[in-house]
């Protein structure tokens, strides 16, 4: 494909838009407030990113509203994210291609989220391996800490890295952009980066570099810790270290216009084996694992316990409900492997990431995914209706033909074979 480039007030490199197009594509995602899929806008894909890309060179691209979409949080509040439509998502990968280069290698070690090579899973071995080595927890959390990013301080950090005109900009744009309901209504936007769009990771995480990673390596270099997002655990090797760095913390946090929830960060006792004494907390969650004292085995065979993470309740129970929502019980026109092809893609998303750590925790959850498999039994064969037994018998015969079949299955977890 080609883009005719003639001149402009921005120098915006044609191949810069069509490897953000091809990004975006790979990522997939909702249309926006217009309503426009990725599929719609590869229809005409040529004349589309040659609109955009002649709007954005010429300084005229203004991006559209984002789509407000409240995901519930499972406590009874939601938390709000922001879809911008694919041709903003297209410009803001823009950005993001040019300016991830520069920004990313300055990042702390210890920051995880939203990063080339780094993961969860890394943040949360991190955090395992230093829970062993120090008795105490401080667990951080800000209040609505995407919604509340001071934008002139944001603006500044930007400003540390590059001064490209254009990207400038535009990211005060995307900044300013107002949500917009489903019902039409547009709503002001004064602060805060929308999850969901394509540059805001990076900027939050440019923000939380200055506000927290970096002031952490100048006034507390002794205190490991690990960051995704927003999501912090710092470790001491005193309660009054702890409660001293949680005092410091809230001042530095209020210094950048944020705020802790302190009914939620808390400071935790990683009690195990060779620990004396207890604490009123001992246990905390990140990122979805919950880290507690828990009976382990170790290379020789002997039984002892260690503070280590695994599936966290909250995790299971959303899962259990997601489960619950598939009402196997009613799909007796499906046949086994129907609900397997249905299925196994999420159920193998479950496995690969809660499974990482302490995977017996997973068990009893796909234990009583079999259980509902052999309801889906008694309601599809009339010879096992009302014979939970035979149920379980005829279930028990299809895991041993194709131990497979099911991504539980091949992880371990069969149906008895009775």
């Amino acid at each position: 494909m080609k883009l005719d480039q003639t001149a402009k007030p921005f120098d915006i490199p044609k191949q810069v838009v069509w490897k953000a197009y091809l990004k975006v594509k790979s990522n997939r995602g909702a249309g926006g407030v217009d309503n426009v899929t990725i599929e719609m806008f590869d229809k005409e894909v040529g004349k589309n990113l040659y609109k955009l890309w002649n709007r954005m060179s010429s300084g005229s691209y203004m991006p559209s509203a984002v789509k407000l979409v409240e995901i519930p949080k499972g406590n009874g509040e939601t938390r709000p994210l922001g879809i911008p439509s694919v041709s903003d998502r297209v410009a803001q990968m823009c950005a993001v291609l040019l300016l991830e280069p520069i920004i990313d290698p300055l990042f702390h070690e210890n920051s995880y989220a939203y990063r080339p090579h780094r993961s969860a899973h890394q943040a949360v071995e991190a955090a395992r391996r230093r829970c062993w080595r120090y008795d105490w927890v401080l667990d951080l959390d800000i209040r609505k800490f995407f919604d509340t990013i001071d934008h002139e301080l944001l603006m500044k950090a930007v400003k540390r890295h590059t001064s490209e005109p254009w990207i400038l900009l535009y990211i005060e744009r995307w900044l300013k952009v107002p949500y917009q309901t489903k019902d039409g209504q547009q709503i002001k936007r004064v602060s805060g980066v929308p999850q969901g769009s394509v540059i805001g990771p990076l900027l939050a995480n440019l923000f939380m570099h200055y506000a927290f990673d970096e002031w952490m390596k100048r006034k507390h270099p002794s205190v490991p810790f690990e960051r995704y997002a927003d999501d912090t655990i710092c470790h001491c090797r005193t309660k009054e270290e702890a409660e001293f760095l949680k005092t410091a913390i809230m001042e530095r946090i209020e210094q950048c216009k944020l705020s802790l929830n302190e009914a939620k960060t808390k400071i935790v006792y990683c009690k195990d084996d060779d620990r004396r004494g207890s604490h009123e907390l001992e246990k905390f969650d990140f990122l979805g694992f919950t880290f507690m004292a828990r009976r382990s085995k170790n290379r020789f065979g002997k039984l002892f316990v260690n503070f280590s993470p695994a599936i966290s309740t909250k995790a299971r129970k959303k899962i259990s409900e997601e489960i619950r929502s598939w009402n196997l019980h009613e799909r007796s026109d499906k046949r086994l492997s129907d609900l397997a092809n249905m299925y196994n893609s999420k159920l193998q998303g479950y496995i690969n990431y809660y499974s990482k750590f302490y995977k017996s925790a997973m068990y009893p959850l796909f234990q009583r995914l079999n259980q509902r498999l052999a309801h889906w039994v008694e309601r599809k064969f009339k010879r096992c209706r009302r014979h939970k037994t035979r149920a379980i018998r005829w279930l028990g015969s299809m895991c041993k033909q194709n131990p497979t079949l099911f991504a539980h299955w091949k992880f371990g977890v069969t149906p008895p074979m009775v």
